[in-house]
């Protein structure tokens, strides 16, 4: 149980608790023993925060019972005694992890760092296996002991809810993944490829001709998910896969995330859909640059403003007027603080100023479904069907109807993206045709990838005219100054409940290079994901 072992209520009430005790005060719980046992008389609960002393017993009760392989025991000390049991039983049984040895470090609080130094043996072939790790020690709500506060991270600091420990065959045979021209991609090299790596080598690892090794790995809860090998004990022979990313931009994109926290990008080359980089910057591990599903924020303007021009609402050159304000079914919709009004701007004007009211405006010209169907139909989002290689997120852009219509139009209400559906909508605009973004060939496995009709031609140069616009005059220029080229950008940030600052968008193609970032709580698009992509973009294309 979470709180700890219920206590046993004696003659169906609790005895009233002496008032006024603060923490670290003792109170009295009348017939009970201190640990909800069933013993006579009265005894002393404690309450509050654990003590130092309370802490360093918890911690060293706890750390003796795993040492010896004492599952059970060394459960009964958490607050999650079913969950802790079944995690550290695997430790040992499945896991194949003996001769423990943990070192507590100075305790903060009641947060104990420690070392865990163990050997890891499994059919005659054995490595030492080294880490660190901490808890935290909380008192039982129920029982009032001190107990250390049940994560799995307490026994590995990779582990999340769900996941396991286990030594043996590795799943898959491994592969040595190397990018479009023959260069090898290691996680120790590109960090933030780690999660992919284990993605490509789980999907692959057999077609690419390799055979298993033996390994320790933490196997996921998630149907499909791939292993992630934390300890090699016997090397299989890799097979070799290429991919179609390019070792020079990775490289750029994942020192450029490392600036920003929760951050992530994708380069794709739209001339082939190639995805030539994806890194991601965030704490939980998440390949948000391909999974991520959040609002885009003004970025969606480009797929908005297509839906204006293809269905003969207005042209880059018509009108779009950019009022201070604008209403739609009671909901009002206001622009960047700072930004002119402008009754006489042309679509044009309002795209590269990322005006939110022009936009909000049409929303009574345009039907529930038309920005959905654009999306759809023309630039290939949110139909299920992607099939990048890995697991990716498609987009979602729903008929939402009511006050959503319009938030929709400008990346809010209920439209969704990954920093990979922007990019590929960067790529769609620059060059007319969906081409589905891949990260292995199609000829490895002979998946079927998603189609889309794409754009006309005389919409492409619209929508490369306003980008151009907005990068070298717009709301981007800042950013993209000094990139030759063919050029072009869109800004975005997102506003989200309870977070101090927007979310920060931003898309920009470079010749044949299209790239998209997001960095939450990252507040404009030009403060955070712009310069993320602008780093990209450098790396050529």
């Amino acid at each position: 149980m979470r709180k700890g072992v219920k206590v046993t209520i004696v003659g169906g009430v609790f005895a009233a608790l002496v008032g006024g005790a603060g923490y670290g005060a003792y109170n009295v719980l009348s017939a009970l023993g201190g640990d909800g046992g069933a013993g006579g008389g009265s005894a002393s609960v404690r309450t509050g925060p654990p003590s130092g002393d309370e802490v360093r017993d918890t911690t060293r009760k706890f750390f003796a019972a795993w040492e010896k392989g004492q599952a059970a025991t060394a459960a009964s000390f958490t607050n999650n005694a079913e969950a802790a049991g079944v995690l550290l039983t695997a430790y040992g049984e499945d896991a194949h992890i003996t001769k423990v040895s943990i070192t507590p470090g100075t305790a903060t609080g009641a947060t104990v760092p420690f070392t865990v130094r163990a050997t890891v043996s499994y059919d005659g072939k054995s490595k030492p296996l080294d880490y660190k790790s901490e808890l935290t020690v909380v008192r039982g709500e129920t029982t009032h002991r001190p107990l250390v506060d049940w994560q799995p991270s307490v026994v590995h600091p990779r582990l999340q809810t769900g996941d396991t420990l286990v030594t043996g065959d590795s799943a898959s045979p491994a592969i040595e993944a190397v990018d479009r021209d023959g260069k090898v991609l290691t996680k120790e090299k590109y960090p933030s490829l780690g999660p992919i790596l284990d993605e490509l080598r789980s999907r692959y690892g057999e077609k690419a001709g390799g055979t298993p090794g033996v390994e320790l790995a933490i196997r996921h809860q998630a149907e499909g998910a791939a292993d992630t090998t934390l300890l090699t004990l016997a090397e299989g022979r890799a097979g070799r896969l290429p991919t179609t990313l390019s070792a020079s931009a990775q490289a750029a994109a994942e020192k450029a995330v490392t600036k920003y926290a929760e951050s992530s990008v994708v380069a794709v080359k739209p001339s082939t859909g190639e995805v030539l980089a994806v890194a991601n910057h965030r704490a939980d591990g998440f390949n948000a640059a391909f999974l991520g599903t959040l609002a885009p924020g003004s970025t969606m303007k480009i797929v908005s403003a297509a839906t204006l021009i293809d269905n003969g609402i207005t042209t880059a050159t018509g009108p779009a007027p950019c009022p201070p304000t604008a209403t739609w079914q009671s909901q009002t919709f206001s622009n960047l603080k700072g930004l002119a009004p402008d009754e006489h701007a042309t679509l044009s004007d309002s795209f590269a100023r990322s005006c939110n009211t022009a936009f909000v405006k049409y929303a009574d010209e345009v039907k529930v479904d038309s920005l959905t169907k654009e999306a759809e139909e023309r630039f290939g989002l949110g139909q299920g069907n992607w099939k990048v290689g890995i697991p990716s997120f498609d987009g979602r852009v729903p008929a939402s109807g009511g006050p959503d219509t319009a938030a929709n139009m400008i990346g809010q209400g209920q439209v969704q993206l990954s920093p990979l559906n922007l990019a590929s909508v960067t790529a769609t605009a620059m060059t007319g045709t969906f081409r589905q973004p891949v990260l292995v060939s199609q000829k490895l496995d002979g998946r079927d990838l998603a189609t889309a009709r794409g754009l006309t031609a005389g919409t492409v140069q619209q929508l490369r005219s306003m980008m151009n616009r907005t990068a070298v005059s717009g709301t981007a220029a800042g950013v993209m100054r000094g990139l030759s080229g063919s050029v072009g950008a869109k800004t975005g940030s997102a506003e989200v409940d309870g977070q101090a600052k927007s979310n920060s968008w931003f898309t920009g193609y470079r010749n044949d290079i299209a790239a998209a970032a997001m960095t939450q709580d990252g507040g404009h698009g030009i403060d955070a994901a712009g310069p993320i992509v602008a780093a990209v973009l450098r790396t050529g294309g």
